[in-house]
């Protein structure tokens, strides 16, 4: 890159408003505005993109944004796509990042990346990649925010140039573009050049520029007549007549490349500059391009042509011994090559060619014959890999050969799709694979071969992983241990696809053909877990009898017989049998390790062993795993949809235990993610529905239903059971907006799919105590016999929050002194538990009850103690309720004695004042050198203490301020 901007300075002619708006943003970048304003508090970067069609001038102009950025001392990093690499995943990362740590020894390299060096190092070729499960898109490209984002502040003021950018990767460029627009935030100017016809679809952000950027790209125009005779005569001297100069404008149209070229032509013909050559300078321009350029390139001899398509083949940045290798040159004759290719300003550099122009290497590039242009990227493939760069440096040549049985291609390709598979380009390796059973493969390795192009589509194509699979599954495989891994491996993309019975089937049919006792047990272990999360399981009780008998029999000395005693944690829970059997099921899961990210597992597991503590009044310890689990997560660069469940279980723990802001910032969270990995899916249902139940939660129903038909939040459920169950709490949704015969209907229907399932535990899902209140009005019998029985299951269940929640539900069903005592032993449970906001909405409830059996001192007592409870846990609905029943007793609220006053500490007002200024949760960690679920914590405390959400945050931070 720095050679291809190196070429000789020129006046840039016609160029000032794009240079005005470079040296503002330089000016704002570094403080030191040109036109003797005062500089900003703070360095500001920004985002500038120039487009315009080929030889319009954007190289130039980037070479000058160079050399001022150089003049004002700024770190500069620069890259630029290449049309023969763009199939080379992170070429343009590696070319922007790579140099900023060459000549750094591991040591460093691991001090200077933490906890992202594992998992951007392959990326940016910096270190090999790691064995096991790559980081997904989202947490390769949060890393290589960090990177990019912490260079930018430690060498500060920097530049960052990315020429040709609709030739750069995809896996790079889509990585660019979502950082980009966040430049403005950083002292970082980012300025990319491309052709905008031929810029992909998913770099649309430099098309749309942020900020003081306009709104629009910086479009490079021809040049004027006027200004091709400036550019003529400063090439051929002052002399050059106006004639001349004109006829050079007709028939360059004004293009800066195609000028300029035409004046060394001019140059090296002797021509006289004068309206008596001027028509000669047609024949010219054509031999400057197009076929002209590739007569003259043959005139200089066939050595100097075949190095010449050599180094087409090989693209940017070529070593000119590679290129002679490719060529079939000696070291002597490439070297006469390259310097006849320099004389005629093909090529530029010394050890390390450029073509002096994209337009150059393009059209010398399509003169290659098809025929010669395969086997010369044949060539390059052995030529690479003999010089030891590698399977995935050869891969992108390998893909241009014809297919001929070759297994050193197959090889190499597999060789390269594994090492890009775990570098984080998931298509880039599908792309090798697929060319490798082109060729095709011998008989043995097809099966191995569809089972590693099905774990590349893994996270992108689920479908396309489903039949890469199954048709690995229908070839001869000799190893066993391959044929397990197909059907672990399609079982779990079938769960994941909400095709949970075919996973089953798939797992019943290989059990009934396998030998070996080891993998019986595993996959009957998988088999039981997809089981479940079936929502139309043929017969739970059997399944959950035969679950119990095995888990009771097995030690738990490895991960397999662990799960399978964790799975029984699960099925104790949804069936309700004592909170004790599921924790000590619970702990023998656990006592050998339970890790959330071991090879070839899902994360189902563990997320249940550590959510059966929370349904059993233990949310510490289940916060406890979580943490655990979640740091796990990111040292595997999993932030998708790993990510997010670790979010919004979170939230819903948070949930339970009454802490409703910080509740809903962590599933805010976790939607987010969500959102990234795609609607439908589990991660998305679990989602929306811990959203909605906080909102309801917190009194804002409204807001509850629209964001349940923003999000298509209701029938179809999903055939995969999440929690919360989708349809109990839709039904909860229309009850609370007073709907309750269609809240009737959907409870109902809850019920007729989960009892007779066994699944009975209303701390799991509480579908009888919604469908005892929606029923109450209606059927008064039905109701208390409903609530009755949900609570005869609480009491077997046994834990507190659980018993407390039913009773209050049996006393708004009652009538008469009944009520009052069910809700006083609600109140005594409830103190017994972690559920603040359930304790909440029973003291309030019995303060009512007392009011009105003339009870007067006890009523004040427990809606005081209600009404600051319920402030506590950020109900502000029931804060009204509270309110309402004071002061229909004559009461007037006392002063709330919360956290709410409480003064923020130096990180909360830094994180909030971030936050206010709408960051994000990334940008906030990175700023404060810490994680994003930190940052979570932080805001809620900020949002609870000064009585908000992160909606209002900055409305109601301001005002806490200048009080």
């Amino acid at each position: 890159m720095g050679q291809y901007f190196a070429r000789g300075r020129r006046t840039l002619f016609e160029r000032e408003s794009e240079l005005a708006a470079v040296e503002e943003a330089l000016g704002e970048l570094t403080g030191l505005r040109a036109d003797g304003a005062e500089p900003s508090d703070r360095p500001r970067g920004a985002l500038l993109a120039l487009a315009g069609h080929a030889g319009i001038g954007k190289t130039t102009l980037l070479a000058e944004v160079r050399r001022r950025a150089v003049a004002r001392g700024c770190t500069v990093l620069s890259a630029r796509g290449g049309d023969q690499e763009q199939r080379v995943a992170f070429h343009v990362a590696r070319q922007l990042l790579q140099p900023q740590f060459a000549g750094s020894s591991e040591t460093e390299l691991r001090s200077s990346l933490g906890s992202w060096y594992d998992i951007v190092g392959p990326a940016l070729g910096i270190c090999a990649p790691t064995e096991g499960a790559p980081p997904d898109l989202q947490g390769l490209r949060d890393g290589l925010d960090w990177v990019l984002t912490h260079l930018s502040v430690q060498r500060a003021p920097m530049v960052l140039l990315l020429d040709d950018a609709h030739w750069a990767d995809p896996e790079s460029l889509g990585w660019l573009a979502a950082f980009a627009p966040r430049a403005e935030e950083l002292p970082l100017l980012v300025v990319v050049a491309y052709r905008p016809d031929e810029l992909p679809e998913h770099a649309e952000s430099f098309r749309r520029l942020p900020g003081r950027a306009g709104g629009r790209p910086l479009d490079l125009e021809p040049l004027s007549a006027a200004a091709v005779a400036g550019l003529v005569r400063e090439a051929v001297g002052g002399h050059a007549d106006d004639a001349f100069c004109h006829e050079c404008w007709a028939v360059t149209a004004g293009n800066p490349f195609e000028t300029v070229e035409l004046t060394a032509k001019v140059r090296d013909r002797g021509l006289n500059p004068t309206e008596d050559g001027a028509h000669l300078l047609r024949d010219l321009a054509a031999a400057a391009k197009g076929s002209g350029l590739i007569s003259r390139i043959e005139r200089l001899g066939s050595s100097t042509v075949r190095f010449a398509w050599a180094c087409a083949v090989l693209g940017t940045e070529i070593p000119l011994d590679l290129a002679a290798a490719v060529a079939g040159l000696g070291h002597e004759e490439a070297a006469d090559a390259a310097d006849a290719l320099r004389g005629a300003r093909v090529l530029t550099g010394e050890s390390t060619l450029e073509f002096v122009h994209p337009l150059i290497a393009t059209a010398v590039y399509r003169s290659i014959s098809a025929s010669f242009r395969v086997a010369l990227h044949g060539q390059a493939a052995w030529c690479v890999v003999d010089a030891g760069l590698g399977p995935a440096a050869a891969a992108r040549h390998l893909l241009e050969t014809h297919p001929e049985g070759d297994p050193w291609v197959v090889q190499q390709l597999r060789a390269a799709a594994g090492e890009t598979l775990r570098a984080g380009a998931p298509d880039a390796a599908r792309s090798y694979l697929a060319r490798a059973l082109r060729e095709p493969p011998a008989p043995a390795d097809r099966a191995a071969i569809l089972y590693e192009l099905g774990c590349a589509s893994l996270l992108t194509e689920p479908a396309t992983t489903v039949n890469h699979l199954r048709a690995a599954l229908e070839e001869p495989i000799a190893d066993p241990e391959l044929h397990h891994h197909i059907v672990y491996r399609l079982s779990q993309v079938l769960a994941h696809s909400d095709r949970l019975a075919e996973a089953c089937d798939t797992l019943a049919g290989a059990i009934r053909v396998t030998d070996d006792a080891r993998v019986k047990l595993r996959m009957a272990s998988e088999e039981f877990m997809w089981n479940a999360f079936r929502a139309d399981e043929p017969d739970h009780p059997a399944r959950s009898r035969r679950l119990a008998r095995l888990a009771d029999r097995l030690k738990g000395r490895d991960l397999t017989e662990r799960y399978i005693i964790g799975l029984r944690t699960w099925d104790a829970i949804q069936r309700g049998e004592p909170a004790q059997v599921a924790f000590h099921h619970a702990e023998r899961a656990l006592a050998g390790g339970l890790g959330w990210a071991e090879p070839d597992r899902g994360f189902e597991v563990p997320v249940l062993v550590a959510v059966a503590f929370m349904y059993a009044d233990r949310p510490g310890r289940t916060e406890e795993l979580f943490a655990a689990g979640i740091a796990e997560f990111e040292r595997q660069g999993w932030r998708g949809a790993h990510l997010s469940f670790a979010y919004t279980i979170l939230a819903y723990v948070r949930y339970r235990r009454g802490r409703l802001a910080e509740a809903e910032d962590f599933v805010r969270a976790g939607l987010r993610l969500a959102e990234r990995v795609g609607p439908g899916t589990p991660a998305h249902w679990y989602a929306v529905g811990t959203l909605i139940e906080v909102l309801i939660a917190r009194g804002r129903v409204a807001e509850a239903a629209e964001i349940a038909d923003h999000h298509c939040f209701s029938a179809p459920f999903p055939a995969a059971v999440v929690f919360p169950d989708a349809q109990t709490v839709y039904g909860e949704l229309l009850l609370a907006r007073g709907l309750t015969e269609e809240a009737a209907a959907e409870l109902s229907a809850a019920g007729r799919r989960l009892d007779p399932r066994g699944i009975r535990n209303p701390a799991w899902c509480p579908w009888q105590l919604h469908l005892a209140r929606a029923v109450a009005h209606d059927d008064p019998e039905r109701a208390a016999a409903i609530a009755h029985e949900a609570l005869a299951r609480a009491r077997q269940f046994g834990a507190p929050s659980t018993i407390g929640q039913a009773l209050r539900t049996a006393a708004e069903v009652s009538s008469g002194s009944v009520r009052i005592k069910y809700l006083e032993e609600s109140v005594s449970q409830l103190e017994r538990s972690p559920a603040a906001y359930e304790l909440a909405c029973a003291l309030v409830s019995l303060g009512t009850e007392l009011h009105r059996a003339g009870r007067a001192e006890e009523a004040a007592d427990h809606l005081y103690r209600g009404l600051e409870t319920a402030a506590q846990c950020g109900a502000d609905g029931l804060v009204g309720a509270a309110r309402d029943g004071l002061a229909a007793a004559g009461l007037r609220p006392r002063r709330l004695h919360t956290d709410e006053t409480d003064t923020l500490t130096a990180r909360e007002r830094t994180a909030a004042g971030l936050a206010a200024r709408g960051r994000s949760d990334t940008e906030i960690a990175d700023e404060l050198d810490t994680d994003e679920p930190t940052v979570v914590r932080l805001l809620s405390a900020v949002c609870r203490k000064i009585g908000t959400d992160r909606t209002g945050l900055p409305t109601a931070l301001a005002d806490h301020i200048q009080d």
